[in-house]
């Protein structure tokens, strides 16, 4: 058997866009996204610091490779009659739908929508900032806040930056890792609020548990949500919205359907995977292989993977590469200064070098692995979300 398929790719962030050029191109395959280009979501804090561009435009990815590439918003999915439909009206049949539609900053916290700037909006915060001063208020210590808060303070010495974080900033960083973070952002002259709890955004600062920040423009840098498209459309999802998919990356309701990237709710042995471009592009090549393998009759492995690095910018002329164990707990090992900055650029300019490398050539494409997935999620979790899922349509 070597069946030829109408697959259907809705996402061209990373691991959509990994999906569809890792294909065996003897499908038909189209991508849809509501964007003509790729957003190097990885570099938006470099765009709000002043970087020109941070995009690739698709048609230049795609490049003869037959992919078909169309503009849209999918805003349904009829799973019982496999079509995709867009806002504009226009529906699109599948064998196969791979959902890649990736994730976005929560804004759920009052007042953030109306009064915060998160890093998809980086384009505006750069003009806001540009040629201005007052106090700066980055909310979130992961790595993204850290990232902003750092590159903010560098590129625009004339606001006064602040980050604030219920917990302490870089939390999944060793010691080591968290001293050369605040060392950092102290030499940057950024201050750092720890254990302060964000209640509400306004217009003119945040109200946290332990009183009220003023500030003239407030960064949100919080944690991600995926669309709840899955969910209306009756897939199986984990709590957070994500795609349930067995290890194999194939959802666990509609067995037609593959979810990758920041929307998938991959389990590894340590865990489900974090949302990011370094998990994201490893399940999306994995996703594609297993449909390549089952399309030509062969038997589809198990994901597998494990982490190796954690990279920070901090600034241009600074970084962090913590050294991680397979299942992304820190080790005490670091890189820093100037020679993480550069091994974090070098990987940043991959996340594009290796799509360009999979268009040339499907395949190319490689990451650690490590041991299989753990088992699935238990069946009586999974008929439940299922119900809900429904319950959502």
């Amino acid at each position: 058997m070597d069946a030829k398929q109408n697959i259907v790719i809705i996402g061209a962030g990373y691991a959509g866009l990994t999906t569809a050029l890792r294909l065996d191109r003897k499908h038909r395959i189209t991508l849809i996204s509501a964007d003509s280009h790729l957003t190097q979501r990885i570099r938006l804090h470099e765009l709000a610091a002043g970087r020109p561009e941070v995009t690739v435009p698709l048609k230049e990815l795609t490049k003869d490779t037959g992919i078909t590439t169309v503009r849209g918003r999918v805003n349904a999915i009829d799973l019982d009659g496999k079509r995709v439909h867009t806002e504009d009206g226009r529906e699109f049949a599948y064998d196969t739908l791979v959902y890649a539609l990736g994730s976005r900053t929560d804004t759920g916290v009052p007042g953030v929508a109306e009064h915060a700037y998160t890093a998809e909006q980086a384009g505006d915060l750069r003009a806001r900032l540009d040629g201005g001063s007052g106090e700066l208020v980055v909310v979130g210590g992961g790595l993204t806040g850290v990232e902003m808060a750092a590159e903010l303070a560098e590129s625009y010495p004339a606001w006064r930056v602040a980050l604030v974080t219920g917990g302490v900033a870089g939390a999944g960083l060793s010691e080591k890792g968290r001293r050369h973070l605040a060392r950092t952002l102290t030499r940057l002259g950024a201050r750092m609020h720890e254990g302060t709890r964000v209640e509400s955004v306004g217009p003119d600062g945040v109200r946290t548990d332990q009183g009220v920040l003023a500030a003239d423009v407030v960064v949100w840098a919080g944690s991600f949500r995926v669309p709840e498209l899955a969910a209306e459309a009756g897939l199986a999802v984990d709590d957070r919205g994500r795609v349930v998919v067995d290890e194999t990356l194939r959802s666990v309701s509609h067995p037609d359907v593959y979810a990758v990237g920041d929307a998938a709710a991959v389990q590894l042995p340590s865990g489900t995977h974090r949302m990011s471009c370094a998990a994201g592009m490893p399940i999306a090549a994995h996703a594609a292989d297993v449909i390549n393998a089952r399309a030509a009759g062969r038997p589809a492995e198990p994901f597998r993977f494990r982490y190796l690095l954690q990279c920070v910018s901090l600034g241009r002329r600074d970084g962090l590469v913590q050294f991680v164990h397979g299942d992304d707990s820190p080790k005490e090992r670091i890189l820093s200064g100037r020679t993480a900055a550069w091994v974090k650029e070098q990987i940043c300019r991959f996340t594009v070098t290796a799509l360009k490398m999979e268009r040339r050539r499907p395949g190319t494409y490689m990451w650690a692995k490590g041991p299989a997935r753990r088992k699935a999620v238990a069946d009586g979790r999974v008929e439940a979300r299922r119900s809900d899922a429904t319950a959502a349509r």
